[in-house]
């Protein structure tokens, strides 16, 4: 579904991703992994189709993201956290409503999509309501809702639960986890561990723009013998045994 062949972006001098190879599979949650400035957020503007490759490629759905961006964009939700681009003059129903008609959906399949996502996040109480006062966490999950509103076969999430309180956050996992049930592919990115674990078939580990190691959670529970995920992704970082 997702194949990244030598991906690299650079910024002058600056390699941000560095010859990226990585094939994810249909229906597969990998997670990414990696410090701030790690290359975790270029790799997924890239498969977004908001930043060009300095060189190599990547195939999503089997289109080129920079000479089918058209198509791929077709195929893709994103959410950046932090970074929810709502219009803060309109309620959280009309910000999904307006990104459902830029993907030409119909207008009953638009309607019910969005009372089983109103459901499934709990956005009942605000979801007729001004985004100019909602909270980040309200925010965040009307910008979750809004990237999922076109049924997209492909998910790239950076930081998905950024600004969430506990209950929230569990909402949003469970509806990633009812995303992968329905086939959807997803790309997680996140700094928080005890999410890549529940929700994550495989993690994806990147320093300085290069990937580590690409591995299930419990392979490499196996590998390094040890069952701590943070202890793990320490050691590699810091060049232990790969």
């Amino acid at each position: 579904m997702i194949r990244l062949d030598n991906l690299t972006k650079k910024f002058g001098d600056f390699v941000a991703v560095d010859n990226l190879s990585l094939d994810v599979k249909e229906g597969e949650i990998i997670g990414l992994l990696g410090e701030n400035g790690a290359g975790k957020t270029t790799t997924l503007r890239m498969l977004a189709t908001m930043l060009k490759p300095t060189s190599g490629s990547a195939l999503i759905d089997g289109f080129d993201t920079v000479n089918q961006d058209e198509k791929v964009r077709e195929s893709i939700g994103i959410l950046f956290g932090g970074e929810t681009g709502l219009y803060d003059r309109l309620t959280a129903r009309e910000n999904i409503e307006y990104f459902g008609k830029l993907y030409d959906m119909p207008k009953d399949k638009l309607e019910n999509q969005i009372k089983i996502i109103i459901e499934a996040l709990d956005m009942k109480e605000y979801i007729d309501k001004r985004v100019a006062n909602f909270s980040k966490g309200m925010k965040q999950k009307t910008a979750f809702a809004r990237a999922i509103i076109h049924n997209p076969k492909v998910l790239l999430l950076d930081e998905p639960t950024s600004g969430l309180d506990v209950t929230a956050a569990v909402q949003v996992h469970d509806f990633i986890k009812s995303c992968k049930k329905e086939g959807k592919t997803i790309v997680f990115s996140s700094h928080t561990m005890g999410e890549v674990e529940k929700l994550c078939d495989r993690v994806a580990i990147i320093h300085k723009g290069k990937l580590i190691i690409v591995d299930t959670l419990d392979n490499l529970r196996k590998k390094y013998n040890n069952e701590n995920l943070e202890e793990i992704f320490t050691s590699l970082i810091n060049g232990g045994e790969k």
